[in-house]
């Protein structure tokens, strides 16, 4: 469930309807991982599909109405505008990395190329990025990480309306193996993009080969 809260704080929203009625939802691209989102909450509601103009893809969303579920979400610091207020939440700390998975699928992005092409010899590194309208839940989500011993991490406002937070080389590559390898999800079937967890094994089988 901490992965769903963290999906949520990345690509959730609440909302009220004009009769009171409140809804809180998902709306992504990704189908196969908003059914999966689906499983693990045990919820019966159908998937929506709003089809794409031509070179866009399809959103699928997942709506469920229940106003003591959007009560816990606000007590847990979402409201419905939540874009530029949200907080990191309290997570327990067996838990906080299967959020911090679950908002990295959303809000989040790995890289991995060469760097200093111009030299002689290159240099391949691997970094990953959160995004966020709201500054202060990324200084809260340095913080929360950095505790666990994963130091550094570049905070800076970009020039459109958001902040990112960046972790490269060996940072992050603790940060992954605590994303996905020491993480309570890890001893059952935890939820993942494989396609972001595919560009970190990529990396370290480039890594060994050159060490």
């Amino acid at each position: 469930m901490a992965y769903v809260l963290g999906f949520f704080a990345a690509d959730g929203y609440i909302t009220v309807n004009k009769r009171g009625g409140q809804f809180w939802c998902i709306q992504i691209t990704d189908k196969k991982l908003l059914e999966e989102i689906k499983n693990v909450i045990q919820a019966e509601h159908a998937i929506s599909e709003r089809k794409g103009s031509r070179g866009t893809h399809s959103l699928y969303r997942l709506q469920i109405g229940s106003i003591e579920m959007c009560d816990d979400l606000r007590r847990l610091g979402f409201s419905e505008r939540k874009t530029k207020n949200i907080s990191v939440p309290c997570v327990p700390k067996e838990y906080f990395f299967d959020f911090v998975r679950g908002y990295f699928d959303g809000d989040g992005n790995v890289w991995s190329g060469n760097i200093h092409k111009e030299r002689a010899t290159s240099h391949v590194t691997i970094r990953i990025m959160f995004t966020s309208c709201s500054l202060e839940f990324l200084r809260g989500l340095q913080k929360i990480i950095g505790s666990f011993g994963i130091e550094g991490g570049s905070l800076y406002k970009a020039k459109g309306n958001y902040a990112r937070l960046q972790f490269s080389a060996k940072a992050a590559l603790k940060l992954y193996d605590y994303m996905y390898n020491q993480c309570s999800s890890s001893k059952r079937n935890g939820l993942f993009l494989q396609r972001k967890k595919d560009v970190f094994e990529k990396y370290c089988a480039i890594a060994s080969l050159r060490s």
